[in-house]
């Protein structure tokens, strides 16, 4: 699994100006999603060839110091608990503050790479004034202004040189199936009907899963790996962020998959931390399924499903084309329909479209709908292909691409779909100098 690079600190020194910075610098960033819980941001980077997910853990304004150190040392400990590298983050004009003590006390304990930053070092006055942060006993401390990127490929150097090397797993030749959602949405029960075992603990108490754990099942004739995710390590956690903890261990597991089952509780909708997991996984451009379970326990008539639907597609949009599952597992109603559409979506993931067949039916459409004119100058697309990549990616050669606009990038999207079956699949559309 790839590594995770956490960022710590008190609000207002700079964090999330930090985060945004780093995550735009490099054109293979996934975009972070933003506000799961609060103001927390996952985003994905990589720096010098390397590869990491890095979690803004962010900040509380609340009015007592006693309750925001407690949140502040919750924060930490899920983030050190998960994460391979620790940002700790301080501000140079607000100088050592006891809150920065305290989150010093919790890291020093830990033996994983701590880098203490100290943010807003913008000029020698205040270089000179960021020695103080020695008191902190975290030893050398890395100067930089997130603001205007100042001093941040030093720490990134430090940090990817600092971050363990990823196993070389023996190439897996399965397809991975992540199941993911919010905890307590019924993960490990939509598991354990399937295999048909109580393969997983499954309790009321939400976040009982420890790790994501593969299990080979086969159906319809397909083998295929199926992950179980999130949860929490301890069960003393559960009162504390479960929601901040399942979705560090989601990332993982969402990055490594294939297809993505996410798991939304009925009785409590499509709400924001479903919508972002499901961000997540299209941003990395994996397979989506959305399964609706405890569907048994919504007072419905005809029109509920249609209403709830809609409402998905809605928060979805403006990628509406995923598969939607209405299941109980409970029941064990529409849980191997869920599956069979899985397959059906991880087909269609790895369809391969012949140049010559892409040709032929994309020229003429092109061809009665160019391109609209950009300065008075008129591009016309000459040749089209599909790229050699794990998820459907097209390469669309014209003489001006950098005239063409997302809308009509669109318009090619959607009749991509409308001739071939792209269902619960993110495809990609590049224009290229011909």
């Amino acid at each position: 699994m790839g590594n995770i690079v956490a960022i710590v600190g008190r609000p207002n020194v700079g964090k999330s100006t930090f985060f945004n910075r780093l995550i735009k610098r490099r054109e293979a960033i996934v975009d972070a999603v933003s506000g799961v819980t609060r103001d927390r941001h996952y985003g994905k980077s990589d720096w010098n060839g390397k590869e990491f997910s890095l979690i803004d853990t962010g900040g509380y304004v609340v009015g007592s110091d006693d309750v925001f150190e407690a949140e502040i040392d919750k924060q930490v400990e899920l983030a050190i608990d998960e994460a391979d590298a620790i940002i700790f983050m301080v501000d140079v004009e607000a100088g050592v503050t006891g809150m920065d003590q305290d989150v010093a006390k919790l890291l020093r304990k830990i033996k994983k790479p701590v880098f203490l930053v100290v943010n807003k070092v913008d000029n020698n006055k205040r270089a000179e004034d960021a020695v103080e942060f020695y008191s902190l006993g975290l030893g050398d401390y890395f100067t930089i202004a997130s603001i205007n990127g100042s001093g941040t490929g030093d720490l990134l150097d430090a940090v990817v040189d600092a971050l363990p090397e990823v196993e070389e797993i023996e190439e897996e030749t399965l397809p991975r199936f992540a199941v993911v959602g919010r905890p307590n949405a019924g993960k490990s029960s939509f598991i354990n009907a399937l295999i048909g075992e109580d393969r997983y603990i499954v309790t009321d108490i939400a976040g009982t899963t420890r790790d994501s754990i593969d299990t080979k099942y086969n159906r319809f004739g397909f083998e295929f790996n199926l992950v179980d995710t999130a949860g929490i390590r301890k069960k003393s956690k559960v009162k504390e962020d479960l929601e901040f903890y399942s979705v560090m261990r989601s990332v993982r597991a969402i990055e490594h998959s294939d297809v993505c089952l996410v798991v939304v509780d009925a009785t409590r909708g499509f709400d924001g931390q479903v919508q972002n997991i499901f961000w997540l996984a299209e941003r990395n451009r994996k397979g989506i399924v959305i399964l609706v379970n405890k569907w048994d326990l919504v007072d419905k008539d005809t029109k509920t499903a249609k209403a709830f639907e809609t409402h998905i597609r809605e928060q979805t949009a403006p990628f509406i084309d995923v598969p939607i599952v209405f299941m109980s597992v409970l029941n064990k109603q529409r849980i191997f329909k869920a599956i069979e559409t899985a397959v059906e979506v991880y087909k269609n993931r790895t369809k391969r479209i012949k140049t010559s067949v892409l040709n032929d039916t994309f020229l003429p459409i092109v061809e009665r709908q160019p391109p609209p004119a950009n300065k008075g100058k008129f591009i016309k697309i000459k040749y089209i292909m599909q790229l050699p990549t794990p998820q459907p990616q097209f390469a669309f050669f014209c003489n001006l691409p950098q005239y063409v606009k997302e809308p009509y990038k669109r318009f090619l999207e959607n009749k991509l779909r409308d001739h071939f079956d792209f269902n619960g699949v993110p495809v990609s559309v590049y224009m290229r100098k011909k």
